[in-house]
């Protein structure tokens, strides 16, 4: 098991951010019936909670999943949904909540994926950002936090499925994550260096 991090964004930061970005999404969407909330499983359910019991406008939630695979070291990555959305959105105003933008692959899958189907609107809020790996042109309407290109944990992030609880947003240590690249055995189809692993914003 892994010892809790050093702090990067204490509980109580992010909770005055998430107030915040709250009552901005609710000014931007008074007067909608029924703002749908997709959250991307699994690192955006904590987000998600916390931000839409903050909204003063009517909301409704669902969730949506995808995988990738990683091709070693190289940012090319395949994107499959392996879990969609229960309700139709065409005509209805869509929030994409993310727990973090990374290489931008995946937001850019759902996102096309999303206006297909002709929702009214479509816009991003993302909990945080590595802005050195997010493309220049990706647009995210809401944003929480920059945060440093480093493997962060808390808050719904997680390393191999641990940490993922932490209240706060704390940054492992790179000695801990080259060490598990190191030693990691293929999972992916290939049975090269490929590797699997289920993502929320890339994870």
């Amino acid at each position: 098991m892994l010892a809790p991090p050093p702090v990067l964004l204490s509980a109580d930061r992010i909770a005055g951010r998430v107030t915040e970005l709250a009552g901005q999404i609710s000014r931007d969407y008074a007067g909608v019936d029924d703002l749908l909330l997709v959250g991307v499983l699994r690192g955006a359910f904590i987000f998600l909670a916390d931000l839409s019991r903050r909204l003063t406008v009517p909301c409704s939630v669902d969730f949506i999943a995808v995988s990738r695979y990683e091709h070693g070291s190289t940012a090319t990555a395949d994107v499959r949904s392996i879990m969609d959305l229960r309700v139709p959105i065409a005509g209805r105003h869509v929030l994409l909540v993310e727990d973090i933008v990374d290489s931008g692959g995946t937001l850019d899958y759902l996102t096309r994926t999303l206006r297909a189907r002709n929702p009214a609107s479509l816009r991003i809020c993302a909990l945080t950002r590595k802005p050195q790996r997010a493309p220049a042109g990706l647009r995210i309407d809401y944003l929480g936090f920059d945060i440093p290109d480093q493997w962060v944990v808390g808050y719904g992030l997680d390393y191999g499925n641990q940490l993922r609880t932490l209240p706060y947003i704390g940054m492992l240590d790179p000695a801990v994550t080259q060490r598990s690249v190191s030693g990691a055995t293929a999972s992916g189809a290939d049975g090269g260096d490929a590797r699997l692993r289920m993502v929320g914003a890339e994870r």
